[in-house]
């Protein structure tokens, strides 16, 4: 029984590390300063306010590039508001079968 426990314990751990992400507001840092920690990182999360429902917090996986998305998927250039700048450039994964036929109708609709 030990050895079963000392080997999910084992498993377990290796596979954290896969599973860790950075999280961080992005109002705490200028839009230079968090697109540095998204280069270093590759990718985190990021939360920051909604600028259309009040008191609503956003969520984004902000990516460095395309080589940090899954398979199947692109970086798509995205804005986030930073303590600097209302439309900081980021990039989050889209699938590559997205189109972005709806930024033609609703451009930054966020």
């Amino acid at each position: 029984m030990k050895k079963f426990v000392l080997l999910s314990l084992l498993i377990a751990s290796a596979a954290t590390p896969a599973l860790a992400i950075s999280r961080y507001n992005s109002m705490s840092f200028t839009c230079g300063e968090a697109r540095a920690i998204i280069n270093r990182e590759r990718a985190v999360i990021m939360r920051y306010p909604s600028t259309r429902v009040r008191n609503m917090t956003l969520y984004d996986r902000v990516v460095s590039d395309s080589n940090a998305c899954d398979p199947g998927y692109y970086a798509y250039q995205d804005y986030m508001p930073t303590k600097d700048r209302a439309n900081c450039p980021v990039y989050t994964c889209r699938p590559s079968t997205d189109f972005d036929d709806d930024d033609l109708l609703f451009p930054h609709h966020r």
